[in-house]
């Protein structure tokens, strides 16, 4: 495509290239182009973001912030209802275009993406006006009694987002959506890899009554999201790889920059000797498998009881033979492509490195080259050790990997022995075995007999522990994280002296130990005869 075709493209589909064209800014060189995983159609091209870009788009959202503060809560509740509607009314042709972009069958974009967001939305309507407003605060200690204090939710200001493709809508729609209603603008650098999920979310957002400056969209490959890391924006909410994620903490907290990193996970799945086999295995090809394996919260590590291995190994090899890989346009399809050559690439080492060091596989392990060039067969292998990089890095592909333990303090060992802590899931016919093991699994989320489905409970928090990232999205917490906390204290009795102000003297002292005994001294004699010591303070003389 020629720069003026180019340009004309970027006119109709991209708005906020126009605003930041007519700043006088330089027109980026560089190129990023979303590809359909499936068919190597080309679904959108478009210039990439330079820093000069996002400075001006940064410097917009700041001027536009205040105002949308001000039109209050209530009014950006009513943006989101809007946007609700205009979704639910567009997601067959959203999901359309997250199955071509992305490459998902095309029912897990409808559950995945746009149901959790449709969710999102609703919990944010239904509950942001209490969560944002003054919260009182009340005074245990008497001698502050005369006080009267509360709390502001107060928005950051600008929050920036560098958002991943796996989940192009849910993630980027949901992190803005609790920035936006506490008053805050966002921009957003989408994944090179799945810009026209980013589009579509803003012309939605836009039509909802969201101010453009408000909401924009910078589509662009690395450099973009540095320059944005990089811009005055007040925090920034990062969803991607661990060794990215050190390197956007390391830069942030050279100027103290507020963070949110949600970084991958490995997430374990146990499955204990009281477990059922059928309903464990289906969960677990599920949760290996759903998105291709592309998910933060899939199951990357299975630990099966050994009274149940052989059971539960046979049913997951025949379940993951009737699995359908295909085209995510096809409604037949179960599982779609990875979404490109180096992602598989990936996938076919770790496989390959197990098999070679020891691990059996049962199902799969092959690239699927007569669907296409992304296409690899769901994988079951058994016998895996800790010693393998299966075990240890993200896959982020469709592998099953599957190995015995003994005893629960064994699992719960296996589980923890990892450096990353996003989710975990105990599979048990007791619930309360279940829930004790949870409180042991290091892991932000731990679901009891289920699997992923954490991240669409949109009254949850998501994030998790070590190397999983720092903060949370989603829920209260979710919430929490775009605003400031204000503490505000009024006297009411503003014309009296305060007994703690200066004009201390000796005697002042021994009344304070006297007021601590009044507090906090055990026993009732003891506390009544500080108060009796100290009851003078307040009328002492001598204060300045």
């Amino acid at each position: 495509m020629d720069r003026g075709r180019l340009m004309a493209a970027l006119a109709t589909q991209a708005p906020s290239f126009q605003i930041l064209m007519s700043a006088n800014v330089q027109v980026a060189e560089r190129k990023v182009a979303s590809i359909n995983p499936a068919t190597g159609e080309i679904v959108a091209e478009l210039a990439c973001a330079t820093s000069d870009h996002v400075n001006v788009a940064v410097a917009r959202a700041r001027a536009a912030q205040p105002a949308w503060e001000q039109a209050g809560v209530k009014h950006r509740v009513d943006a989101l209802r809007h946007f609700k509607r205009i979704l639910h009314d567009r997601k067959d042709a959203v999901a359309t275009l997250i199955t071509r972009e992305m490459g998902k069958p095309k029912v897990e974009a409808l559950l995945t993406d746009i149901v959790v967001v449709l969710d999102a939305a609703r919990f944010l309507i239904d509950n942001a006006y209490q969560a944002l407003k003054p919260e009182r605060v009340p005074h245990s200690n008497p001698v502050l009694k005369a006080k009267s204090a509360y709390l502001l939710r107060e928005p950051y200001g600008v929050i920036g987002q560098i958002s991943p493709w796996n989940y192009p809508l849910s993630i980027p729609a949901t992190e803005s959506m609790s920035a936006l209603v506490a008053g805050n603008s966002v921009v957003l650098k989408p994944s090179e890899f799945t810009p026209a999920i980013a589009l579509e979310l803003r012309s939605m957002l836009h039509k909802a009554g969201v101010p453009p400056d408000v909401f924009q969209v910078l589509p662009g490959d690395g450099p973009t999201g540095a320059a944005l890391a990089a811009a005055s924006i007040d925090k920034l909410i990062f969803t991607g790889s661990v060794r990215t994620g050190k390197r956007v903490a390391e830069a942030a907290s050279q100027r103290l920059l507020p963070c949110v990193l949600e970084l991958g996970g490995k997430d374990p799945m146990l499955v204990l000797d009281d477990a059922d086999v059928d309903i464990a295995a289906t969960a677990a090809i599920w949760g290996a498998f759903v998105n291709a394996g592309q998910t933060c919260l899939s199951i990357e590590r299975c630990y099966v009881h050994r009274s149940l291995y052989d059971a539960f190994l046979a049913a997951v090899v025949a379940k993951t033979k009737k699995l359908r890989v295909g085209n995510g346009m096809d409604p037949a399809t179960d599982i779609g492509p990875l979404i490109h050559q180096q992602q598989l690439r990936i996938v076919e080492t770790q496989v390959s490195e197990a098999v070679a060091a020891g691990a059996r596989l049962l199902t799969g392990g092959r690239q699927m080259s007569e669907l296409g060039a992304n296409f690899y067969a769901p994988t079951v292998l058994a016998d895996v050790t800790h010693s393998m990089r299966l075990m240890q890095e993200e896959t982020f592909g469709p592998v099953l990997p599957v190995a015995p333990f003994n005893t629960d303090d064994e699992a719960v060992a296996l589980a923890n022995d990892s450096e990353f802590g996003l989710a975990a899931s105990v599979w048990t016919a007791n619930r309360a075995r279940g829930q004790t093991l949870a409180r042991r699994l290091e892991a932000g989320t731990v679901m009891v007999n289920d699997v992923v489905s954490c991240y669409a409970i949109s009254e949850a928090p998501h994030g998790g522990v070590k190397s999983s990232g720092i903060g949370r999205t989603h829920g209260r917490p979710g919430l929490e994280e775009m605003v400031r906390i204000k503490y505000v204290d009024s006297d009411l009795l503003p014309n009296l002296k305060k007994v703690w102000w200066y004009g201390y003297g000796p005697e002042f002292s021994r009344q304070m130990q006297g007021f601590s005994e009044f507090l906090f001294a055990d026993g009732l004699f003891r506390r009544l005869r500080g108060g009796v010591r100290s009851a003078a303070a307040f009328f002492r003389k001598g204060r300045l």
